[in-house]
């Protein structure tokens, strides 16, 4: 089997990578990057020299890299996306570039060559906000989202992927495409660029630096580790039903406080390094996934206990300051 990522230097996608080539032996790995300031060869210093995996230095947003990286390819997991909200908000038309044409380029590619399948990866912020409710007290009848909840975007972000989603769907509508969608609630775990919530913190606190937090910091996100996502991307390609939807969420919801009091306590800093700042404009009070159909249709569930991930995801950023000032120079 032939597989194109695309994204694939990223942090999902270069774990995602590292998943595919351990879990399936006999899987040859296409890996389109164009390597922007998230995507890094450091990422996948440990696979770049496998010869099942070749990497390919190109914008999705090129027809002519697209079709020649996408040649061969039996399934096509489409990660790469400018993904960061704070950057949407600042500049938003990288991200229309970048999700919904990149996208549409990756989809007429995927048409003209006969692909078996096109597993395209998006976000639980398509979905907008939910009700807030407090985490820490179990609410069995707390709404959350399904794949049939209505598309409701509230950031540039939510709003680029959310075209890209309807782009992908009408493929399968429109020329009979075999297309999954995914969405997936707030990843964590190693190699995530260090703009994102956690290791943001994790990288301020080793440093005894202030940590950020928006507003009352009581905004509420489902965690997932990584790890749980790439084995459903793989569960999605293999098992999943052409045209539909899967949601993957970690069943962890927390606040974003709550979440840098934890940290502290593991790295042994202290909470006055907790700094109340100006909110995000737009910022979505509480997301939180039902993963429903994925276990009743992939056989999937979240592994990875959210307070054994944290600490796992700690150690290794203790582990490798390395990679944290070579892909951040400037942070």
């Amino acid at each position: 089997m032939r597989f194109l990522i695309t994204g694939g230097a990223g942090f999902i996608g270069s774990n995602f990578v590292r998943y595919l080539l351990a879990e399936r032996p006999d899987a040859e790995v296409i890996n389109l990057d164009a390597l922007t300031y998230a995507g890094h060869l450091a990422n996948l210093a440990d696979v770049l020299d496998d010869p099942r995996h070749r990497f390919v230095h190109g914008d999705v947003c090129d027809g002519e890299v697209v079709q020649g990286a996408m040649a061969g390819a039996d399934v096509v997991f489409h990660l790469a996306a400018e993904s960061h909200v704070d950057r949407s908000i600042i500049e938003d038309a990288p991200f229309v570039r970048t999700n919904v044409l990149g996208t549409a380029t990756l989809l007429a590619a995927a048409l003209a060559e006969g692909v078996s399948r096109f597993v395209h990866v998006s976000t639980d912020e398509v979905y907008g906000e939910l009700p807030w409710r407090d985490p820490a007290v179990g609410d069995p009848a707390a709404p959350k989202f399904t794949e049939d909840t209505p598309i409701a975007p509230r950031s540039p972000y939510s709003a680029s992927k959310a075209a890209s989603d309807h782009l992908a769907l009408a493929y399968h509508t429109t020329h009979g495409m075999d297309v999954v969608v995914t969405r997936c609630s707030n990843n964590y775990g190693p190699y995530q660029y260090p703009e994102k919530l956690l290791p943001l913190m994790i990288t301020q606190a080793l440093k005894d630096e202030p940590l950020p937090v928006y507003g009352d910091g009581l905004y509420v996100r489902d965690w997932i580790h990584v790890s749980d996502h790439c084995r459903g991307l793989l569960a999605a390609a293999e098992r999943g039903c052409a045209g539909r939807v899967y949601n993957f969420g970690g069943d962890s919801e927390r606040t974003n406080l709550s979440i840098v009091r934890e940290l502290l306590k593991i790295v042994g800093k202290p909470e006055s390094l907790i700094r109340h700042v100006t909110d995000r404009k737009g910022h979505d009070r509480r997301y939180a996934i039902d993963a429903s159909r994925a276990r009743t249709e992939l056989g999937w569930d979240p592994e990875t206990a959210f307070a054994e991930g944290l600490r796992d995801t700690v150690e290794w950023y203790l582990a490798n300051a390395a990679w944290c000032a070579e892909v951040t120079p400037s942070l």
